[in-house]
C-alpha cells in the first residue's frame, strides 16, 4: 500500500528529508531501512567520482544530477544518526558554517590578506589550531589514509615541504635512483618507493600525478582500440602483447 505522500511541482532539501524518513520508516523501502554508514559509504564514493565526471565533460545538466546522488548520500547518512539523536542535517550545515566563518577572518574578522597564498597559509593555520594539531606530524597523519594512494603521497610530501622537508636532488635523478633498484628485483616496496619518487618529481613540477595518470591511462584505452583492429604484424610488435 502506498504511503500517504503530497507530491509537488518543485521539492526542497527538506522534501528530500522527508523522503528519506519515509524511505526508512516502517512500511517504507526494506533496501533504505537496512543500510547502515559501512554498507553504503563505497555509494558516497563512487558518486563523488561521478560529479567529477561531469565538471570534467563540462555538463551542467549531468553535474546537477549528480549534485543531487551527492546530497542523497549526505542526507541518507545524517538521517541514520538523527533516527539515534546524535545529530542531524541542521547541525551539519551549522558545523561546516561555523568552519567557514572561523576560516575566513579577511571576511568575517578583522585579519587583511593581499593575496591567494595568505589565505591558504591562514587557513592551515586555523585548521590546525582548530584540531589541536601541535606538530606538523599531527597534521601529516590528519590525510585520510583511504584517499587514493597518488593523491595521499601528494599531500603528505606537501605538508612535509611547508615544513622545510621537500626532496634535495634532482627530481628526475631522484626517479633514476629509485628505479634502478628494480634492477635487484620488483617487489612492493621498490613499487612504491618508485611511485613515491614520482609524485615528488610530480608535485616539484606542478603537475597533478592523478591527471596525469588518468591522461596515459586514456591513451592507452584509445591504443588499445587501435591494437585490437590492427594486423598480427602490428600486434606483435605492440609494447603490451599475449
Amino acid at each position: 500500500m502506498a504511503v500517504d505522500y503530497k507530491f509537488k511541482d518543485k521539492y526542497n532539501i527538506e522534501d528530500l528529508l522527508d523522503i528519506m524518513r519515509i524511505l526508512r520508516a516502517p512500511g517504507g523501502c526494506p533496501w533504505d531501512a537496512e543500510q547502515d554508514h559501512e554498507s553504503i559509504k563505497k555509494n558516497f564514493i563512487e558518486e563523488t567520482y561521478e560529479v567529477v565526471e561531469a565538471i570534467n565533460k563540462k555538463d551542467t545538466e549531468l553535474l546537477k544530477e549528480e549534485l543531487g546522488d551527492v546530497m542523497l548520500q549526505v542526507v541518507f547518512h545524517a538521517v541514520m544518526e538523527e533516527e539515534k539523536g546524535v545529530f542531524d542535517l541542521g547541525d551539519v550545515a551549522d558545523g561546516v558554517c561555523k568552519k567557514l566563518i572561523e576560516r575566513h577572518p579577511h571576511v568575517f574578522g578583522d585579519i587583511s590578506v593581499s593575496n591567494t597564498d595568505e589565505v591558504l597559509s591562514n587557513w592551515d593555520a586555523i585548521k590546525r589550531n582548530s584540531k589541536k594539531q601541535k606538530t606538523t606530524t599531527q597534521a601529516m597523519d590528519s590525510v585520510p589514509r583511504e584517499f587514493p594512494a597518488l593523491m595521499r603521497a601528494e599531500k603528505l610530501q606537501s605538508k612535509a615541504a611547508k615544513a622545510g622537508v621537500d626532496l634535495k636532488e634532482d627530481a628526475s635523478a631522484y626517479i633514476t635512483q629509485k628505479a634502478s633498484a628494480l634492477s635487484s628485483g620488483i617487489d612492493e616496496k621498490n613499487i612504491g618507493e618508485l611511485l613515491f619518487a614520482v609524485v615528488a618529481a610530480a608535485r616539484k613540477n606542478g603537475i597533478d600525478p592523478e591527471d596525469a595518470l588518468t591522461k596515459i591511462s586514456d591513451g592507452f584505452l584509445a591504443d588499445f582500440g587501435d591494437y585490437e583492429k590492427g594486423t598480427d604484424e602490428e600486434k606483435a610488435s605492440a609494447v603490451f602483447y599475449n
